[in-house]
């Protein structure tokens, strides 16, 4: 850092410590969510759920083999409908999953070529 002042190579120095320490959290809480993931996916096969909790959800009738299929279970039948490939759905972090159903919502909702006169 030839030819710089004090305080630009303290200001370079700053901002490489700040981009660092971002990187750093990121992983960290990236990390954090695998392992809180998998905590929830052991914990959850271990909940014997009730009728009610999962005969609707939100007002929808819930179809009776879904009632009774596990979490992987659940997440290969999305897979196998939107032709993801195998465990790319389960793999991914519960939000990714939300912003991908959210999506796929408004895919669906997108007119058809019959009603856009195609």
């Amino acid at each position: 850092m030839a030819g710089l002042s004090i305080q630009e190579t303290e200001t370079i120095n700053y901002r490489r410590c700040r981009i660092y320490t971002t990187m750093l959290w990121r992983w960290f809480a990236r990390k954090l969510m695998s392992i809180m993931g998998n905590l929830y996916v052991w914990l959850d096969r271990r909940v014997k759920y009730t009728d009610e909790e999962v005969s609707q959800v939100l007002g929808l009738d819930i179809d009776a083999d879904l009632r009774t299929s596990s979490r992987y279970e659940l997440c290969q039948l999305i897979e196998k409908e939107f032709k993801v490939p195998k465990d790319s759905f389960w793999n991914l972090h519960s939000t990714q999953k939300i912003r991908f159903a959210a999506q796929q919502i408004r895919e669906m909702k997108k007119p058809n070529k019959m009603e856009m006169g195609y």
